[in-house]
């Protein structure tokens, strides 16, 4: 499993030099993440590389590298679950958890979105007063341009998200 950190987010959990990997053969277990503030408080953005598929969670406690990759499949197994995707967590994410390693962004087209899904994450927080849960829904239904504009169901990260699960099924 891969997890692509942003400088700052590898700052903080001290996970070593990061290298540039290509994308996972399995989709389901490349990561990308990046740690932000909103109000004064600490938040990792979690997105799956391919779909962009994410959710948040406070970044508070986590210290390293362990405590991170054990907060983020703890709390993306209850995101996942909560969202209707557990057998895909389960048969496509949980396999992968046996090695993990942690790798540079992708490439800037990942990294832009990720950086819209933050501001986008950042106005719900703070502006809108919702949990990191609500903020994790509200941008798994938002639109990214990542994906062009063709289909404008096909640009949302829930909806790419479930055409892979249905994909692999």
């Amino acid at each position: 499993m891969n997890f692509r950190l942003t400088q700052k987010l590898n700052a903080k959990i001290k996970a070593g030099p990061l290298k540039a990997l290509p994308l996972d053969e399995n989709r389901f277990a490349d990561w990308s993440a990046s740690l932000f503030v909103a109000g004064r408080v600490q938040f990792v953005l979690v997105t799956n590389t391919k779909s962009l598929y994410s959710m948040l969670m406070l970044a508070k406690g986590i210290t390293d590298d362990g405590l991170f990759t054990d907060r983020a499949l703890s709390d993306l197994r209850e995101f996942v679950i909560a969202d209707g995707q557990e057998v895909a967590f389960r048969r496509h994410v949980v396999p992968a958890t046996s090695s993990v390693r942690f790798a540079k962004a992708l490439n800037r087209s990942v990294t832009g979105s990720m950086n819209e899904l933050v501001r986008i994450a950042t106005f719900f927080l703070e502006v809108r007063g919702l949990s990191p849960m609500e903020v994790s829904t509200e941008i798994d239904e938002t639109p990214m341009s990542a994906f062009g504009m063709k289909d404008p169901l096909f640009g949302i990260p829930q909806v790419v998200f479930a055409a892979m699960v249905s994909s692999d099924s």
